[in-house]
């Protein structure tokens, strides 16, 4: 599979500011004040490490008609004209005293005076990447002026690919899947989990990725006890389950899944468990399809969960949306009534708890077409496999 050129033409970023505007128009809205990484990203192409500083803010306009304009530290105004973006208005940052508020202010006045609505973040999964007290500010300023929550707008958007971010997406997929082939011939009884993780970084980017922000796991006889943990320096041993989750990326698009091994040799109730998760993941692959929920994707894979966990996996979803972000938009929950489209990527991420205090969890990421789940990551074996 060859890689995709980096980043995308012009006529990708004007297409998802349409189709918002389209939406913007159907809930009476003049326009969408954006704040946070992923969607200044998503419509302009502005994409730097930079983000992982807190000092400054960033600020994107989405007006109704036109191109979306830019409020931003002089410091990023040359990487942003390297974007589709015409209109970049700046400050020299940091400026506690007025962190581009007085720009804002501009843009805005009108309008204020108007008693126009527009649109910010305000949902689940959403933050606000200024200071409270600045966004007070602002909105003092600005009397007349009525914020909507824009959360529904962007969601929509963002959880249905292009296929320009498919080919993306598959591409970290199959990068991650030859990274997880090699990790036979980098673990090995004996060696320090926090030597693993940099093995496995290293051969990540030797496999072609661009970073591996994400890599988590555990190890422990028998099984593991959580899959969020940082590497330590316990030592690999026989009748380990091993797990190694990783969420490596390409052009700032995400991979994230994982994989299960024994180490030197596989308990019974470690390899049935991994069965069970293996057909509640085929069930999930069978299940997904445009027009059912993720309630109904959740159930599909509960249900053979429950064989073995009558808690059904315990937490808190079984999968959710992948794309810019380690984790988007749907979650795959009782809770959730999305309903699945064409060009969904998803994970699929069944968990189970077992025997004393142990869980395992599996994952795959697909994509959701016309026909049912295309799968983006090379299928785990079915068997649990022991290095």
């Amino acid at each position: 599979m060859s890689e995709p050129p980096r980043g995308f033409p012009e006529d990708e970023f004007a297409t998802r500011t349409a189709r918002a505007q389209t939406r913007m128009a159907d809930a009476g809205l003049a326009g969408l004040l954006l704040m946070t990484e992923p969607e200044v990203r998503y419509f302009s192409g502005f994409h730097t490490l930079f983000w992982q500083s807190p000092t400054r803010p960033w600020f994107l306009f989405v007006p109704a008609t036109g191109k979306p304009i830019a409020i931003i530290p002089e410091i990023g105004a040359a990487l942003m004209r390297t974007t589709w973006i015409d209109d970049i208005r700046t400050w020299s940052a940091p400026a506690p005293a007025d962190d581009g508020i007085s720009l804002l202010i501009d843009l805005l006045t009108p309008f204020a005076r108007g008693s126009a609505s527009i649109g910010v973040m305000k949902g689940h999964e959403t933050m606000l990447r200024m200071p409270l007290g600045d966004y007070e500010r602002l909105l003092a300023a600005l009397p007349g002026l009525h914020i909507s929550d824009a959360t529904g707008i962007i969601r929509s958007l963002r959880m249905v690919k292009s296929e320009r971010e498919i080919k993306k997406i598959a591409h970290i997929c199959a990068i991650g899947s030859r990274t997880f082939a090699k990790v036979p011939d980098l673990a090995h009884e004996g060696l320090p989990m926090e030597a693993l993780f940099r093995a496995f970084r290293r051969e990540a980017l030797a496999q072609g990725a661009d970073d591996v922000p994400y890599l988590v796991g555990g190890a422990d006889q028998g099984g593991y006890h959580d899959v969020i943990s940082p590497p330590s320096p316990r030592p690999l041993s026989r009748g380990d389950i091993l797990m190694l989750d990783t969420g490596a990326t390409l052009d700032g698009y995400f991979c994230d899944f994982d994989r299960n091994w024994a180490v030197g040799h596989a308990d019974d109730l470690s390899r049935r468990a991994y069965d069970v998760l293996w057909r509640a993941t085929e069930a999930g692959i069978n299940a997904a399809r445009p027009g059912i929920t993720c309630r109904d994707l959740f159930r599909a894979m509960q249900s053979v969960i429950a064989e073995m966990d009558d808690q059904g996996g315990d937490v808190g979803r079984l999968g959710h949306g992948l794309g810019i972000q380690l984790t988007e938009w749907p979650s795959h929950a009782a809770f959730d009534d999305t309903v699945l489209q064409e060009n969904m990527v998803l994970t699929l991420e069944p968990s189970l708890g077992y025997g004393d205090g142990r869980i395992m969890v599996h994952e795959e990421n697909i994509v959701v077409r016309a026909g049912g789940a295309e799968l983006l990551t090379t299928r785990a074996p079915q068997e649990l496999p022991v290095i």
